[in-house]
């Protein structure tokens, strides 16, 4: 059996954030990673952002390597089934043992699927592999159909069709990005899609599908069928839960942990898109992004190895396809009540999400990131917010 002070579950961002943590307070104590994937931790975003839009951002620069730290053991393809609290150990499907002194669990999310296996022309987007497959499709030119109006889906679909491919989107919306949008936002993304090519089907869902002689059909959910040479689906993930929750630990649409990212047992820890935790801003709160992983990995870390402090870091979201570059904070749902404040002429904006007169999301529309702080102050004031209290206050110069 191998142990370590500090045992990571989980490769990706995370992980790697986390020992860059723990080094930062404990430069000897030993580190395990175990990665249920072939590879190391990665820049996960660049998967559907810069590796297709930046031809200056090489392959090369996606590998985060926490491995080169001294004392740091990566483990690849080793899948952990099992943990043993009173033992602190760990058990992989292999049959390996690990022992721990701590233990985080970073283990992610797992895409949302359908019943339509996996292939070279079907992919649930999320890993290096994904992306692989997904290039060599894309050099090939190919009508790709694309499902899913989220974060993947209109990032994958804006990289497809700037690179050669024929590309349908699948979205339930009727307009895309109208559920998270400001109406005239979403306008002005879903005519983006469309002067760029792509073919949008709204308010339609893929039910299922198959996949024969080089092609994929799809299922939609009004009774018609979409063929495309290749399909990839952007639906989401799901936190991996069941590790933790087998081994008696909370769960609550993610692994629970306090301010101090520690679970029910006090050796083991949990961060990233698996952890549900209490945010000092928006209370109880989940976050899948690459701000959190960041920053909760490198606080995580740092606690594991004697650290005092909690994680009081509100995470913000953002994306990038053709013109637009947004960046939010807090709650995105075009169902409530928002305060615009635009400036047509140059496609910047503010745009307040108010919940019972009081603001919930904040939206920052092709401005710089250094207003970030800025609406996290006006997230944390709870006072009664109106148009003449919120227009203006984020600058926009």
């Amino acid at each position: 059996m191998q142990r370590y002070d500090y045992l990571i579950v989980g490769a990706g961002m995370v992980a790697a954030n986390a020992v860059e943590g723990i080094r930062e307070r404990d430069a000897e104590g030993t580190i395990g990673i175990l990665g249920a994937e072939p590879n190391g931790p990665v820049t996960r975003p660049a998967l559907s952002k810069k590796l297709w839009t930046d031809p200056d951002f090489g392959y090369d620069k996606i590998w985060m390597q926490p491995e080169q730290h001294a004392g740091t053991t990566l483990h690849t393809d080793t899948r952990v089934t099992a943990i043993d609290r009173q033992q602190r150990t760990v058990t992989t499907a292999s049959g390996d043992t690990f022992g721990y002194g701590r233990l985080l669990l970073a283990t992610g999310g797992a895409p949302v699927t359908i019943d339509l296996p996996p292939s070279e022309r079907v992919r649930y987007f999320r890993t290096v592999e994904d992306y692989d497959c997904l290039r060599r499709l894309a050099d090939q030119g190919l009508h790709v159909a694309v499902v899913g109006g989220s974060y993947i889906g209109t990032e994958l679909a804006a990289a497809l069709v700037q690179n050669g491919c024929r590309v349908t989107l699948i979205h339930p919306e009727d307009v895309l990005g109208g559920a998270m949008f400001p109406p005239g936002v979403a306008d002005r993304l879903h005519r983006a899609y469309l002067d760029a090519g792509v073919t949008l089907l709204g308010g339609r869902k893929v039910t299922g599908g198959r996949e024969e002689d080089g092609s994929v059909t799809l299922a939609l959910d009004d009774g018609a069928s979409l063929e495309a040479d290749a399909a990839i689906f952007g639906l989401g993930v799901e936190p991996c839960v069941a590790l933790a929750e087998e081994a008696g630990l909370e769960t609550d649409g993610g692994i629970l942990v306090d301010a101090r990212l520690t679970t029910t047992d006090e050796a083991i820890f949990a961060a990233g898109d698996v952890a549900t935790y209490p945010d000092r801003i928006l209370g109880r709160w989940h976050a899948e992004h690459v701000d959190n992983a960041n920053q909760m990995g490198q606080t995580v870390g740092r606690i594991m190895a004697g650290s005092d402090e909690t994680y009081d870091h509100t995470p913000y979201f953002y994306s990038n396809v053709f013109d637009f570059a947004w960046k939010a904070v807090g709650r995105m749902d075009s169902s409530l009540d928002i305060v615009e404040d635009a400036d047509p002429d140059s496609g910047r904006g503010v745009y307040y999400y108010l919940e019972d007169g009081k603001v919930a999301g904040v939206l920052l529309l092709n401005l710089d990131a250094d207003r970030l702080d800025e609406a996290r102050e006006v997230l944390a004031d709870s006072s009664p917010q109106r148009v003449e209290t919120l227009v203006g206050r984020i600058a926009m110069d």
